[in-house]
């Protein structure tokens, strides 16, 4: 997370202390990672202390920078051996935290979550990690996934892409401002462009795509480049002092500490708003401020000086101890909830881990000739990042192999006719099934459930934001045509109708989107063009299903947005009359529409449900719930409630989820739920002779 090493110490010609050793920055990577770790650990309290990752950006912009100006690469051999202390400094104990984090994974995570944490492993491995978060945070389905053990290596990406080419750019910048005679000049407009145009960008990328803005280099490249102004300023102008130096540093501290109470999670971040903790550590590293009423004398006491001093490997170790640690607790029969003390106790473990990395790992490596030469160095890197990425890649051939095994045995199950398997287990000929007395062995594996979606995620079949796509899907080839519409709600219905596709002579056409609910209200996607792109979507599903020659109309939503600028309670009030228009031009078209009632919502009580059930297979209770605490609203079932018309119906799936009044995470052997809210394919699929049964009686003449 931050830089430290020789060629970064925190020198950077300040005239302060021996070799002009910068103690305000040691405080400042002290404070920034005490933020982080205090917003992980409390978030709710500390809303901002995400923001500690910026100011470890600044000061790297800065330190880095400082170094490059003073001793320009001029060839590839300056590059190779600056690229070369990077690696001394940081891979080791990096590498080792993500070797810790594989095993550690192995052993006390569930099966669940070892092929998204192995995937993130490889690519932490390679330092791209954050790209594979940004992808994933566009993911609407990926958006309830537990918290990975290594998500915090997204900076550590970003610094790292920073580093490769930092050097090449400063090199070239000085090598064309020697021959122009104007090197200092020509790497001050190198920085200020990067800066602009990198802040530009995270401005109006943040507004566009705000969750994948967080994690990308671009985005976050000004950060950097702030840093590197200050250096050279500091370099190059060198004023003898600045005017009012120590209110300027109280001011820049002050900035760091305001953010961290008054920044939230849920404003658009990095862009404008990062300027916040940006400018803040610019201005403390800016003023270099000393004295007794300086900020130094509070970042520069010792308790400071030691944080600062392991802050690198506090960063490292202190998330996968959050992450883990609930795992661990519960398979020694503990709360998995943190409490106060577990804690206090990660705080001291982190610490003391942290110290223990630093002494061992990062000062061995760094400070003796451990790795020797660049031969030896760069051979270590490609040797440890291809073992540490080889053990990630095992992580996910493992649970794959475990997952292939039982989509067979589901499969043969699926096809035996006297199965209990899932929904079957509810049909009232169970009762008299010898298969179906043990309906509680569980037969599917959680890492199976988490994969185990409707064919329109592989086929392609969803619009996402900002819906300029109109993607359609067809299964079946039967005469009566039926359309499948709405959001994913609606998608995880297809496993359902394909199965009875073929007995019913049925066409099913998909018209799916993420994220987006059919509606004539706008809702907030968060992007502008999210908003009016999911509005245009609706208009274009309304205008093709009621003039593309279709029967039916098989509808239902989960409203996982508010509406613009309502709150919930509001949304739940107002929204059934942006459904009821839709609604009422299908029943115009004369097309028989049937509402599917959303299914109870596990997700509203904080469930996950396939990483739960791998947590707690012993003890399901713990993952269950009842209607009433996993019930959710629905406004376009409320809005089908208030047309009156023979070819409208509604079909509710409730008893289908909770049984005698209790929401399973498992029936039948199958996990009902691929997450928080959506049902797997497979007891999608075993419930298509129930829903078969409603549809035949609701009246419809399509469906008779």
């Amino acid at each position: 997370m931050t830089a430290t090493g020789n060629d970064a110490s925190p020198k950077a010609d300040s005239r302060k202390g021996k070799g002009g050793f910068r103690s305000d920055i040691q405080g400042l990577r002290a404070l920034a990672v005490g933020i982080v770790l205090l917003y992980h650990l409390w978030p709710n309290r500390f809303t901002g202390g995400f923001a500690g990752v910026d100011v470890f950006f600044v000061i790297s912009g800065f330190l880095i920078t400082s170094h490059l100006i003073k001793s320009p690469p001029r060839t590839w051999k300056d590059v190779a051996s600056f690229w070369a202390r990077r690696i001394r400094r940081l891979l080791p104990a990096s590498l080792l935290v993500l070797f810790v984090v594989g095993v550690a994974t192995y052993l006390v995570a569930p099966q669940s979550i070892w092929v998204d944490t192995g995937r993130q492993i490889f690519s932490a491995a390679f330092y791209v990690v954050n790209w594979d978060f940004a992808n994933s945070s566009v993911d609407y389905l990926a958006a309830d996934n537990a918290p990975s053990p290594v998500q915090h290596f997204w900076s550590l990406s970003v610094e790292e892409q920073f580093y490769f080419i930092w050097p090449v750019i400063i090199g070239l910048a000085f090598l064309i401002g020697t021959k122009m005679r104007r090197s200092n000049a020509v790497i001050g407009f190198t920085v200020l462009g990067i800066f602009t145009a990198s802040l530009v960008f995270s401005v109006w990328y943040t507004i566009a795509q705000p969750a994948m803005a967080y994690f990308i280099t671009p985005t976050r490249m000004w950060e950097l480049a702030t840093g590197g102004l200050v250096a050279v300023f500091v370099t190059y102008v060198r004023p003898k002092r600045l005017p009012f130096s120590s209110l300027i540093g109280w001011v820049g501290l002050a900035g760091i500490v305001g953010g961290t109470f008054l920044i939230r999670p849920d404003m658009p971040f990095p862009g404008y708003i990062a300027l916040v903790p940006v400018v803040s550590t610019a201005l403390v590293i800016l003023a270099d401020s000393r004295g007794r009423f300086s900020v130094l004398s509070v970042l520069s006491l010792r308790p400071a000086r030691f944080l600062g001093d392991i802050s690198y490997s506090v960063y490292l170790w202190h998330w996968p101890l959050i992450v883990l640690v609930p795992y661990l607790s519960t398979k020694m029969g503990l709360s998995e909830n943190l409490g106060r003390l577990d804690k206090a106790v990660i705080i001291l473990v982190s610490l003391g881990v942290a110290w223990a990395s630093t002494t061992w790992v990062e000062n061995r490596f760094r400070k003796t000739a451990v790795l020797g030469g660049q031969k030896r160095t760069f051979g270590f890197a490609v040797a440890a990042m291809v073992l540490v990425g080889a053990l990630g890649l095992s992580q996910m051939w493992v649970s794959d192999r475990i997952v292939e095994e039982n989509q067979d045995d589901l499969q043969i199950a699926m096809d035996d006719p006297n199965s209990c398997l899932g929904a079957a287990s509810l049909l009232p000929s169970a009762k008299d099934n010898p298969k179906c007395e043990d309906t509680k062995s569980m037969m599917m594996e959680p890492a199976a459930a988490k994969n185990d979606k409707s064919k329109a995620y592989a086929d392609g079949c969803w619009a996402s934001s900002p819906y300029r796509g109109h993607p359609e899907c067809t299964y079946g080839h039967g005469k009566k045509k039926v359309a499948l519409v709405g959001n994913s709600h609606a998608g995880h219905w297809l496993p359902t109708l394909e199965r009875l596709a073929e007995k019913n002579d049925w066409t099913i056409t998909t018209f799916l989107a993420s994220n987006c609910s059919i509606s004539t209200l706008p809702q907030d996607i968060k992007t502008p063009e999210g908003i009016k792109g999911c509005q245009k979507y609706a208009d274009w599903v309304v205008d093709r299903t009621t003039s593309g020659g279709f029967d039916a109309v098989v509808t239902s939503e989960r409203q996982s947005t508010p509406l613009q600028g309502k709150s919930w309670e509001e949304t739940e009030q107002q929204a059934p009359d942006g459904h009821k228009s839709i609604l009422q031009s299908w029943v115009d078209a004369k097309l028989d529409v049937v509402v599917i009632r959303d299914t109870p919502y596990p997700g509203g009580a904080d469930i996950q449900v396939p990483d739960c059930v791998a947590k707690h297979e012993d003890d399901l209770e713990k993952c269950s719930g009842t209607p009433k605490s996993w019930h959710w609203m629905d406004p376009l079932a409320a809005a089908a409630k208030s047309i009156d018309s023979k070819h409208m119906s509604i079909i509710y799936p409730q008893d289908w989820f909770c049984p005698g009044g209790r929401c399973e995470p498992v029936i039948g052997g199958v996990i009902t739920y691929f997450d928080t809210a959506h049902i797997t394919a497979t007891y999608a699929q075993t419930l298509a002779p129930q829903f078969d049964y409603r549809l035949r009686h609701t009246g419809l003449e399509t469906f008779e």
